[in-house]
């Protein structure tokens, strides 16, 4: 027969994963021409409680590599980026996010530009980027226990154990050889 134990643990109680796109846009100094590449780097951001959701805050730097003066000279205009998302994530087992659950974020896929425009001087580029979040909170875990009867190693009394190693000493060891020449 088997009962049941309930243990308190921290676990996953809650797992999702946005892509979101965003619009910016760059001034830069010069009136651009065409660019010629973009990078997204020092992508940073954090996952707070929100009233039962969770608000990811972040910030990145865009490069933006352009030429200007009718093709002939190019310039490197840089910018930082703030974004802001909210995730819904659900909960299993009607678990709630409270301030003891622990928010982590994870990066699935970097910021990266999708699509780049020149508009009246102005750069304005599409960048897309993918956050997991999950949650780690308190929960419980049902496990069946086994019911053994006697689960305790037995202990032989230090007195045998004499006895018994002192038998062990009266032991002749050539017992076999004293038998086959007494025959």
């Amino acid at each position: 027969m088997s009962n049941f134990r309930e243990i308190v643990t921290k676990a996953v109680i809650g797992k999702a994963k946005k892509t979101s796109g965003n619009k910016f846009t760059i001034t830069p100094e010069e009136r651009p021409n065409t660019v010629l590449g973009c990078w997204v780097i020092n992508n940073t951001f954090n996952g707070s409680n929100n009233n039962g959701s969770v608000l990811i805050e972040g910030s990145f730097d865009v490069n933006v590599w352009y030429s200007y003066d009718n093709d002939t000279k190019t310039a490197v205009s840089t910018k930082r980026f703030t974004y802001t998302d909210k995730m819904n994530v659900p909960l299993k087992n009607d678990t709630v996010l409270d301030n003891n659950s622990e928010i982590i974020v994870r990066s699935l896929k970097q910021p990266t530009v999708t699509n780049v425009d020149i508009n009246n001087g102005n750069v304005e580029l599409t960048i897309e980027k993918e956050l997991g979040v999950e949650i780690v909170g308190n929960t419980k875990v049902k496990i069946s226990v086994e019911d053994l009867d006697d689960d305790y190693v037995e202990l032989i009394d230090d007195d045998l154990d004499k006895e018994i190693d002192k038998g062990i000493e009266d032991i002749k060891e050539d017992y076999l050889d004293a038998e086959v020449v007494d025959k």
